[in-house]
C-alpha cells in the first residue's frame, strides 16, 4: 500500500473481501474489481479461525492481487501473513500489539490497525509504527457520527500516519470524508450487490 501526502484530494480504495467466500467464484469476482478500479490493498478479512481455510483463500487472493502489483494483508494472524506470502497484517483490535506485528514482519511489511473512534488508541497505534490507522464504522449517524467527522478532519491536519475510513460507508460518506482521508475501506458495500463493479463505481462516483 503507498502512502500519499497527507490531506490528498483523491483517497485511494483499500478493498476488503467478504468474511465469507466461494474459492470456486469469489477470485474471479476479485480480477473483475481490480481490473476495473484501482485498488491500493486488498485486505483477506475472513469471519475464521481455521488456518487452513484462511490459507486456500489466500493462496487465491493473492495470486488475483500480485498479478496485479496490488498488495495484500491479512486480519490478525501475524503468524500467517509471511509464511502465506501476503504483505502484511491488519489488527482489527487494539488488543494486539502492533509493536509486536512489526517485530514479527520486519520493517518492510504493512502494519495496520483499526481504532474504532478512539483518537488516542491511534495515536498510541501510530506511535507503535503502524503504516495506518483505521476508523470507523463511519455509518453510526448523530451526535456519534459528527464526532467521528471531527476525528478525521483532526487526524488529517495533524497527523501524518495516513488514515482509512471503513464500516457502512455510503456515497454520501464518501463525498463528505474526502477532504479528510487517505483510503476508502470498502468490502460489504459491494460484495452484497449482485454487480460488484458497477456497485464500487457508483459508491465512489464523488471521487471521479
Amino acid at each position: 500500500m503507498s502512502e500519499p501526502e497527507q490531506g490528498p484530494e483523491q483517497p485511494q480504495l483499500y478493498l476488503l473481501t467478504p468474511p465469507m467466500f466461494d474459492l470456486s467464484t469469489f477470485p474471479d469476482q476479485l480480477a473483475g474489481v481490480l481490473d476495473a478500479h484501482d485498488i491500493a490493498c486488498v485486505r483477506l478479512a475472513l469471519a475464521t479461525h481455521d488456518e487452513e481455510r484462511i490459507a486456500r483463500a489466500a493462496d487465491a487472493c493473492r495470486a488475483v492481487a500480485h498479478a496485479r502489483d496490488v498488495a495484500i494483508v491479512v486480519a490478525d494472524h501475524t503468524a500467517l501473513a509471511e509464511r502465506l506470502g501476503l504483505d502484511g497484517v491488519h489488527l482489527s483490535t487494539t488488543r494486539v500489539s502492533v509493536r509486536d506485528a512489526r517485530k514479527a514482519l520486519g520493517p518492510d511489511a504493512i502494519v495496520g490497525s483499526f481504532c474504532g473512534t478512539s483518537r488516542h488508541d491511534g495515536l498510541s497505534a501510530g506511535e507503535a509504527g503502524a503504516d495506518y490507522i483505521a476508523f470507523g464504522p463511519v455509518s453510526v449517524t448523530g451526535d456519534a457520527g459528527a464526532t467521528l467527522d471531527e476525528l478525521f478532519q483532526w487526524w488529517s491536519d495533524v497527523v501524518e500516519v495516513p488514515v482509512v475510513a471503513e464500516g457502512g460507508l455510503t456515497t454520501q460518506a464518501i463525498e463528505r470524508l474526502a477532504p479528510f482521508t487517505d483510503f476508502f475501506g470498502i468490502g460489504e458495500e459491494i460484495w452484497d450487490t449482485d454487480d460488484a463493479v458497477a456497485a464500487l463505481a457508483a459508491l465512489t462516483a464523488p471521487l471521479t
